[in-house]
């Protein structure tokens, strides 16, 4: 790879993966576990994000209902099956089987392409292999999912090893919320709170990780809100560590500040906001303090 590598973007369901912030991606529907005993179009309803065929049969159904079409890590041997799913002209996720290399999975990928379809991402799944991931994307220039559904606490781990995405089993996005299994994609679905531990992971570590450059006001926008974001999560856990400072200083409240040690730290922050400087750091530290000294205060009240 060459620092000019060109990066590859697709969009799947409106999302745009390998361009921008990481995203999460849920609704992945299975078929194999019908093993072709169920009709697709029943089990696919109204529409997936990601479907994964258990053979060509499914294909038509997957064109028609989903976003985009998984090419399972059970099948990836079976390259007339990946070169008639590259051929719906629907972006194509490439699961990695557990035992490939990186250049057997972006050989894999290669077989899309060559049946006229670049919109593919690179899937890792499983028992995620991080590094497996991040030399994947860095090699290949395409976008790289993380399948986090057998470990959504792997999320934030996920973005930090560059995951241009996440994505979480369960119903479809669309999908009727009966309870039934036949939305499910194999081992788990996840539940409402670990789609939003991934939400999270992308919104927090994402702003602290991933460089952005957003072409519109609103992308601009949404850039910054993820930013205040992982702001706002700081500064709460700052305001509960000052709460324990509180107690175990001699001299508490205004009275103890130590400002020695407030303009040292303020003169380190400055080394990694040289844009903002110490002046303006320090204007911003000194409301934080005093917010924090404010909430202890009130605290303490009977």
């Amino acid at each position: 790879m060459t620092s000019t590598l060109e990066r590859h973007m697709v969009t799947i369901g409106g999302q745009r993966v390998g361009d921008g912030p990481a995203v999460v991606i849920g609704g992945r529907v299975s078929l194999r576990p019908h093993r072709g005993q169920a009709d697709a179009r029943e089990v696919l309803r109204e529409r997936a994000t990601l479907a994964e065929p258990y053979s060509a049969a499914d294909l038509p159904a997957i064109a028609a209902l989903a976003d985009a079409v998984v090419v399972g890590a059970s099948w990836t041997r079976d390259i007339p099956l990946v070169r008639a799913a590259a051929g719906l002209g629907l972006p194509v996720v490439v699961e990695r089987r557990p035992s490939a290399s990186v250049e057997e999975w972006v050989e894999l990928a290669g077989y899309c392409a060559a049946e006229g379809n670049d919109q593919v991402v690179l899937c890792e799944g499983g028992r995620l292999d991080l590094g497996v991931l991040r030399a994947a994307r860095a090699v290949s220039g395409r976008p790289v999912l993380a399948d986090v559904s057998r470990d959504p606490g792997l999320s934030a781990a996920a973005v930090a090893a560059g995951a241009d995405g996440l994505v979480v089993a369960g119903p479809s996005r669309t999908l009727h919320q009966e309870g039934d299994a036949a939305g499910q994609a194999g081992a788990g679905a996840v539940g409402v709170a670990d789609l939003r531990a991934a939400e999270e992971a992308v919104t927090l570590v994402g702003a602290l990780l991933r460089p952005e450059a957003p072409g519109t006001l609103a992308e601009c926008r949404e850039a910054i809100d993820r930013v205040d974001a992982a702001l706002a999560t700081l500064l709460e856990r700052r305001a509960a560590l000052a709460g324990v400072v509180q107690r175990l200083k001699p001299v508490g409240g205004f009275a103890g500040r130590d400002l020695a040690r407030e303009r040292a730290l303020v003169a380190r922050m400055a080394t990694r906001a040289p844009q903002l400087g110490e002046e303006r750091l320090a204007a911003v530290m000194n409301a934080v303090i005093e917010a924090g000294l404010h909430l202890s205060e009130e605290r303490a009240r009977p």
